[in-house]
């Protein structure tokens, strides 16, 4: 769904395999240099580079469960926090 210029989400039903595919979409982007988006609504292309800002969020409230990623980059990385070493642990 576009929101407004410069923004771009989605919101839709995936199964596991369909989540790893985006993920690996993402990765590759991210190792490219270039990240796109895109649905019936709209797109957008993004461009990581130089030091990016990971945050993560993992919470399980009233039998529900929800992991959110956000990476956030600027043309001035040095100033971001850092929470020390990430830890992910996959089945």
């Amino acid at each position: 769904m576009m929101e407004r210029k410069g923004r771009f989400r989605h919101q839709s039903l995936q199964d596991r395999k369909s989540i790893q595919k985006l993920l690996d979409a993402v990765k590759r982007g991210i190792a490219k240099g270039e990240l796109e988006f895109g649905d019936d609504t709209g797109e957008i292309t993004l461009e990581p580079k130089g030091l990016m800002t990971l945050r993560v969020t993992a919470t399980q409230e009233d039998g529900q469960s929800r992991l959110d990623l956000r990476l956030t980059w600027t043309n001035d990385s040095e100033n971001g926090k850092d929470s020390g070493k990430l830890k992910v642990k996959g089945g």
